[in-house]
């Protein structure tokens, strides 16, 4: 992983009342809204630099507030879309560059970039709300046509499970999801006080590049999987699927499965592989850093006095000594890993949605 640090921005000596660091131009900052302005020229700098942005490229920007990173990237590209929620911060944009020679290669758009339908856009650049990485970075690889990547800021532990790899401590299904999508990067860390107001956590800036071509995979059935296994990431898939609540979801997909006698044929429409990518915002909008590995209460296993019960739960637990996976753990699976386990189970006529 590429790595950097920005230097904290040091106060000036005898500044006066009206750099009260909650505002700006006048306007009051809301922290509860997510709105932390960065202060710092340099950190802007690097930002810019370490995107990669092309004199073609429209950018995307999202929650640009008063506008100081917006000004650098009228600069470097060709346009910038800004989103914001805010109408004051809005007004505040279209005042700084109103009569400039950027203006009419920005465009404001008013709204929750969660609701919004995003235009076409090549790069997205973003100090964003904290409170909407999850939702936003999983519409963002939803979008099409796909962008060539995206640079953001993220609250510092959100990130650093971004990119966590398989064995970290951070490891957990945002990051398998994520990195099944797209080839996730760390580029800086950024400490509290280059933002106004500061906010409570440190920050990092990350590189999301969707892969292309996406791998062929049904979105909702990885979910499913990934979903069950970072329950108890390190506890073993043989403890993990034994477990009675995990059984009996399992089996009745099969039931529903083999009563209504749907085909088994793949389709290869593209059509078909773009509408199941574009309901990821939907179906992993809900990944948190709370949400992942957080049970270690033991559920009840499934009652081996049931014939039928126990032989169903004979054959998930063939699949797993099959491939080779009882006595491993989430914590340490890899992509390929995953994949070959979701095969398994699916060529069996077992699924997760």
């Amino acid at each position: 992983m590429a790595g950097g640090k920005i230097r904290k921005e040091k106060p000036q000596k005898g500044a006066s009342a009206s750099s009260n660091p909650h505002f700006q131009g006048g306007i009051p900052f809301h922290k509860s809204k997510g709105q932390h302005i960065l202060k710092n020229p340099l950190l802007i700098d690097s930002i810019i630099q370490k995107s990669g942005i092309k004199s073609t490229d429209v950018i995307l920007e999202i929650g640009p507030g008063t506008g100081n990173l917006t000004k650098k990237l009228l600069e470097v590209g060709k346009s910038v879309i800004a989103v914001e929620l805010d109408p004051r911060m809005v007004l505040e944009l279209q005042r700084r560059f109103q009569g400039t020679p950027s203006s009419t290669r920005l465009k404001v758009i008013q709204g929750d970039v969660l609701k919004c339908d995003l235009p076409y856009f090549d790069i997205c650049v973003a100090n964003i709300p904290y409170q909407i990485s999850s939702p936003l970075t999983f519409k963002l690889l939803s979008h099409r046509p796909l962008f060539r990547c995206a640079v953001i800021m993220f609250q510092r532990e959100f990130a650093m499970r971004l990119v966590a790899q398989p064995g970290d401590n951070l490891y957990c299904r945002l990051s398998v999801n994520t990195q099944l999508l797209a080839r996730v990067n760390h580029l800086l860390k950024v400490g509290r006080n280059n933002f106004r107001p500061p906010p409570k956590v440190d920050s990092s800036v990350v590189r999301i590049e969707p892969r292309k071509p996406l791998p062929v995979v049904k979105f909702k059935e990885w979910d499913g999987l990934v979903r069950i296994c970072f329950n108890r990431k390190n506890k073993t898939l043989g403890s993990i699927f034994r477990q009675k609540s995990v059984l009996s979801m399992l089996e009745k997909n099969y039931k529903t499965l083999q009563a209504s006698q749907l085909s088994r044929e793949e389709s290869s429409d593209s059509t078909e592989m773009a509408k199941s990518v574009t309901a990821l915002g939907d179906t992993l909008g809900d990944l948190s850093m709370d949400t992942d590995e957080c049970k270690d209460d033991e559920d009840m296993e499934m009652d081996d006095g049931d014939a039928k019960a126990s032989d169903f739960k004979e054959r998930v637990l063939g699949l797993l000594k099959q491939g080779g996976f009882e006595e491993r753990r989430s914590s340490k699976l890899t992509q390929a890993d995953f994949m070959h386990l979701l095969s398994l189970f699916n060529k069996a006529d077992i699924h997760f949605s």
